[in-house]
């Protein structure tokens, strides 16, 4: 089997605010300036950007959600399970892997605005994806959930918002 701690050592990741470790491998030179943004943004903001994302074993992506689209694509290791909590459709979840047969997608558009996790299903292994987001990522556009207010607005889901979740008070 494949050292995890090996891939991040050799692809440089680092420690992710949301859990898991990451690295930034492309930013577009090429800029769109603020007047031509949405209004949720802040500022001026690269084309599109993309990184490597890592979780291993226990690992968890928290909760949270961006301004722009992002785009995961699985590259290797075992199935991940991304959940999805959106005002018009509820709860959903998709498996992110390469076992097309058991319904696994090895790509997965996360719309800006949707607050989503990330889990291992084989807490014994790890995953490797790369992330793209486009208008590019930003800290100012990322925002944890806070598992109180996802708890009001999705009561059936509060095991998994308490579980998923980096803030949460209860």
């Amino acid at each position: 089997m494949i050292d995890p701690f090996e891939i991040v050592k050799l692809l440089k990741l680092i420690p992710h605010p949301e859990g898991g470790y990451y690295r930034e491998v492309y930013r577009s030179g090429e800029i769109l300036n603020r007047e031509a943004l949405p209004s949720r943004y802040n500022g001026d903001r690269s084309l599109s950007t993309s990184i490597y994302y890592m979780l291993i074993g226990e690992q968890i992506s928290h909760f949270h959600r961006l301004k722009s689209d992002e785009i995961w694509h699985f590259n290797t290791g075992t199935t991940i399970i991304l959940h999805f909590l959106d005002k018009k459709s509820g709860y959903q979840k998709i498996n992110l892997g390469n076992n097309l047969h058991l319904n696994e997608r090895p790509q997965c558009i996360i719309k800006q605005g949707i607050y989503f996790s990330a889990e291992l299903t084989d807490k014994n292994s790890f995953a490797l994806i790369g992330c793209t987001v486009a208008p590019g990522f930003d800290f100012d556009d990322f925002e944890f959930a806070i598992g109180e207010s996802l708890i009001k607005l999705f009561p059936d889901q509060a095991n998994l918002i308490k579980r998923l979740s980096k803030y949460t008070i209860l």
